[in-house]
């Protein structure tokens, strides 16, 4: 038999056992493509193409796999050449009917581990992408594990082995399954309440919610991150589907007996609360860890504020059979497994660091501890994975027992940026990559040197359920801030929230900023807090919050939410204020961020300044500004705006405003 004939025939057992299967091509790319090419003359289907350079259609670029979610094909190739995007591979699987395959392009096989990953550039804070040892050594192992896949290589002879014959698979009429049926049937006699159902992609959770519509006698919205997604809920709801975007419904007043919140995880659990409180029955759908993130950590976070909570997760695959090989494989290489939360942790707690070599040297320390991480945070996903594998200057501590890990913190290397680019940074003039907390130290802060220093930001912390309120989280932070001692500080950016906040404080940790817009992945502020290691880091932490004091009035008006620091009303403008307020004037530092001095500015000036006047008292809209100023747009009014701090600085010391003007303007000059 030849090679395609046996091909042939096993694509066609596959669809009879209601299966997909990942075929591996590894070489040089003109080869792998051909090698894909020739596999689309053999084999009809759809063949979607996902990479940059598709050379057939129907193709797309990873990020746009996002546009096609809710549609099938029947096999597609992902090409991995130049760089993997996991979310993609993943999102792609997820698509690829019973009897497809999955052809995953990749470079030599023996050297892959060498090649820059441009997916890298999403990841990992470098300028230029770097190559992935710990990421490719593992989806190797993975591979290597694997019998279900098939591996062609350049230069090594290409077969298709016969494997053993699986049960014949039903596939679904569309009406509801067993699983479906049973659930169905205690969703419709249900009282008031919340329910939340939960599954791994391909279970039919779209469907239910759309049966459940279909079959209910009164009335259903639906709601969701993005409507494209709720295609497979239309089609079963029929006539009566009705959608509406979260923050629409939120802000109208429209009533249903039903809510049904389609990947209810990936929509900030503020909203999600304001909009369960509306309705009378709500039935959330989430997908239980995957490439939007992780449905374990939304039912630990958010389902636990409803003690009355009903529960359902459906575990029977409806688009391909149980145990398909797809699925399998792709959940272990991007550790999709959700199981760590149902071992508690029993015994004694000992705390160690380790390194991202340890996913070379001892592979299962770290993937317990992402699992951890990634079962607790429901907005996990698999970059999280690729950063944490790869990405430099990460570090981990955990706490573990004799058999497992009860708790983790994940991080990351800040800051040590030249004065020169830390005061670019101040200036507005310079954005460089990562530095998440330092960066708005300098930026948002009051420091022009801020960002110097070196700090480690809390990237993640998680405790497993069974293991808390024993303080090992606090033990854990103490343990990072010795392993730390090098630095001038740890620093945490979170979404606000009051129970939040108390963690952090009684860690030690000093409040420093409050953001002045609402997130849109949490729905909440974000806020910023230092624990200092030396004296220059107990230096930048009470400047900090010094100045966050002393603007904490004007924040909690434009807010209208109380910032946790104790206010001080002074309206004097200080040395610092000047600063910021030339830095606003004369280089690109934001309106917002200088909300505090420039309200200082305006209260000390008699000058009309109506552009600066009508944003930061009356809070007029920059549209209406630009109407009312006869102004051509925001990037227009912004300059409007700055040329008013210049007159108003004048106005108050023409010396001192020369003087700061020329500092600053020198700053831009950075290289």
């Amino acid at each position: 038999m030849s090679d395609n004939t046996a091909l042939r025939a096993l694509t066609e057992q596959m669809a009879r056992e209601g299966i997909r299967r990942l075929l591996i091509i590894s070489g040089e790319e003109n080869w792998c493509q051909g090698q894909a090419l020739a596999l689309r003359d053999i084999l009809p289907g759809d063949w979607l193409w996902v990479g940059a350079n598709a050379p057939a259609e129907p193709n797309c670029t990873p990020q746009a796999l996002q546009t096609l979610l809710g549609r099938e094909f029947r096999h597609a190739v992902f090409d991995a050449g130049q760089g993997f995007d996991a979310a993609a591979f993943a999102a792609l699987s997820g698509t690829l009917l019973a009897g497809s395959w999955l052809v995953l392009l990749t470079p030599p096989w023996h050297s892959w581990h060498t090649h820059p990953d441009v997916d890298s550039l999403r990841w990992s804070d470098c300028a230029e992408p770097i190559p992935t040892p710990h990421f490719v050594e593992h989806v190797k192992r993975v591979i290597s594990r694997d019998r279900q896949a098939l591996h062609w290589q350049q230069h090594q002879p290409v077969s298709c082995p016969h494997f053993p014959a699986r049960a014949a698979w039903l596939a679904a009429t569309g009406e509801p399954q067993p699983e479906q049926a049973m659930i169905l049937n205690h969703l419709l006699a249900m009282p008031p309440g919340v329910v939340a159902v939960t599954a791994a992609r391909g279970r039919g959770k779209s469907a239910l919610a759309g049966q459940l519509i279909a079959r209910i006698n009164g009335t259903a919205i639906v709601t969701a991150p993005a409507k494209a997604a709720t295609d497979v809920l239309a089609q079963f709801a029929g006539e009566r589907y009705c959608f509406m975007a979260p923050d629409a419904l939120l802000s109208s007043s429209e009533t249903a007996d039903w809510l049904i919140v389609d990947e209810a995880a990936a929509i900030p659990a503020p909203l999600l609360h304001q909009l369960v409180a509306r309705f009378p029955r709500t039935m959330l759908t989430t997908t239980v860890q995957g490439y939007e993130g992780t449905g374990r950590g939304f039912l630990l976070k958010f389902c636990a504020r409803f003690p009355y909570l009903r529960r359902y997760e459906l575990q029977q695959p409806i688009r391909w059979a149980l145990g398909c090989p797809l699925e399998k494989i792709v959940s272990e290489a991007l550790v999709f497994d959700d199981e760590t939360f149902s071992h508690p942790p029993q015994g004694n707690i000992h705390f160690s660091a380790f390194e991202s070599t340890a996913w070379h040297r001892n592979p299962h320390l770290p993937l317990a501890v992402y699992q951890l991480l990634s079962g607790a945070h429901y907005r996990t996903s698999p970059l999280d994975l690729r950063r944490m594998m790869d990405a430099l200057g990460q570090h981990f501590l955990q706490a573990s027992t004799a058999d497992s890990v009860a708790g983790a913190v994940w991080l990351v290397d800040e800051g040590g940026l030249s004065a020169e680019l830390s005061q670019a940074v101040w200036a507005g003039y310079r954005r460089p990559r990562g530095n998440l907390v330092a960066q708005s130290l300098a930026a948002h802060g009051g420091d022009p040197l801020a960002a110097t220093l070196v700090g480690r930001r809390v990237s993640r912390i998680a405790v497993h359920p069974a293991r808390q309120r024993e303080g090992i989280g606090q033990q854990l932070i103490m343990q990072a801030h010795q392993y730390s001692s090098q630095c001038d500080y740890l620093s945490v950016s979170f979404g606000y929230t009051a129970e939040l906040w108390r963690f952090w404080q009684r860690c030690g940790f000093v409040m420093v900023r409050m953001g002045n817009h609402r997130e849109a992945s949490s729905g909440c502020y974000t806020a910023m807090a230092l624990l200092p290691i030396s004296d220059a880091g107990q230096r930048l932490a009470e400047r900090e919050h010094q100045r966050l004091r002393r603007d904490a009035a004007i924040l909690a008006q434009w807010n209208d939410e109380c910032i946790p620091v104790v206010p001080l009303k002074e309206s004097t403008l200080n040395d610092d204020d000047w600063d910021e307020l030339a830095g606003f004037a004369f280089a690109h530092r934001p309106l917002l961020t200088s909300l505090g001095c420039l309200s200082r500015l305006l209260q000390h000036c008699e000058q009309p300044l109506p552009a600066l006047r009508g944003r930061l008292q009356e809070k007029c809209s920059d549209a209406e500004l630009c109407k009312r100023l006869k102004v051509s747009g925001r990037k227009a009014l912004l300059l409007v705006q700055r040329e008013e701090a210049a007159q108003a600085l004048a106005q108050l010391d023409t010396e001192r405003q020369k003087r700061l003007r020329n500092r600053i303007m020198q700053w831009q000059f950075f290289h």
